[in-house]
């Protein structure tokens, strides 16, 4: 953690953020970045700027980002009037290894009249096809993918959200690389069992306002040969969304849970960028009394806020378990 602030302080020397800074009128609340090539990769929103603050605290509506003037044009054109029908879409905790999750889409959904979860072994690649998982997905206004991500460095088109029954153990003695991602000794991910950058590219989500992947390294890209970068969040926006949600880094599940959790109660009054900067600033902010006051106020199960108490057990009442920019900065706004 400390290794990530001073590589970030020394990041903002590199690149001037504060001469930057300094010729951005006055008057601007909100700045989207368009990153050069492997810029792309970094949390540029929590660059440190002399005055002690962090980039994203200059600006009061937010920072976001876009693959490319291109694409940000396509998703502002993307754009729809808002609809009744506020429908979520979830896949939650497909390999069942991400004990938070289960907290973060069920507290989630709370806020949403009309929901649609796929849960744990049931969220595979199949049923996505199948109705009437299918409808579901194709209407919704929000998709929430609380899951691992994975990004393929050598075949970008190979990244891919992992759901249930790809994991896969023992390894096949003639398993083909290109489909098979070896994660331990014994264990693999088969990429056909997963949600790939190819495969979203082929959805259609017209219907969508925001996709938020709640995984990890979904926001990483491949830049090939061309200008604008290729992941996970360029194919939703490809497919219809005109905002993305995702990550840069492995995640700590619980303060993603919590992080998750904030944003979309700010989603009700606020836009995307927003409504992700105040549940940043909220959860670097918050003490462990404040954030177990807040749980027992939030949470619907009993089970949960133990839960959570239980992971800050050790913790002082007056510390910021996520002060930290590792526990909340590696999610971006990405789109418009």
């Amino acid at each position: 953690m400390v290794q990530l602030t001073n590589q970030l302080t020394e990041l903002a020397s590199i690149l001037q953020i504060d001469q930057i800074v300094s010729l951005v009128p006055s008057h601007c609340k909100k700045v989207i970045l368009v990153p050069h090539l492997d810029l792309h990769l970094l949390p540029l929103h929590v660059l440190p700027l002399s005055s002690g603050k962090y980039l994203i605290d200059k600006f009061s509506d937010g920072v976001s980002y876009a693959p490319s003037c291109q694409l940000l044009q396509y998703a502002q054109q993307k754009l729809q009037k808002p609809r009744q029908s506020r429908h979520l879409f979830a896949i939650q905790n497909p390999i069942e290894d991400l004990p938070f999750t289960d907290i973060e889409v069920e507290t989630i959904a709370a806020n949403f009249k009309s929901h649609y979860i796929i849960k744990q072994n049931a969220a595979t690649k199949f049923s996505l096809s199948q109705q009437p998982n299918a409808n579901h997905l194709n209407d919704a206004y929000l998709l929430h993918f609380s899951c691992h991500g994975y990004f393929n460095r050598e075949s970008s088109l190979k990244s891919a959200l992992i759901l249930a029954n790809a994991r896969i153990s023992p390894i096949p003695a003639d398993a083909d690389s290109s489909r098979f991602l070896k994660v331990s000794d014994n264990v693999a991910i088969d990429l056909e069992k997963c949600l790939t950058l190819e495969d979203i590219f082929q959805l259609n989500l017209g219907n969508c306002r925001l996709v938020v992947l709640s995984a990890c390294e979904t926001g990483l890209t491949n830049l090939g040969n061309t200008d604008e970068y290729i992941g996970l969040p360029s194919g939703f926006i490809r497919a219809g969304s005109p905002s993305v949600v995702s990550s840069l880094w492995n995640v700590s599940d619980i303060s993603t849970a919590l992080l998750m959790i904030k944003f979309y109660e700010n989603l009700q009054n606020l836009d995307v960028p927003l409504a992700l900067k105040e549940a940043q600033t909220w959860l670097r902010n918050a003490t462990k009394q404040e954030l177990e006051e807040w749980a027992s106020n939030k949470f619907h199960n009993p089970e949960h806020i133990v839960q959570l108490q239980s992971s800050l057990f050790r913790k002082p009442p007056n510390s910021k378990p996520f002060e930290s920019p590792y526990y909340w900065a590696a999610f971006c706004a990405i789109g418009k």
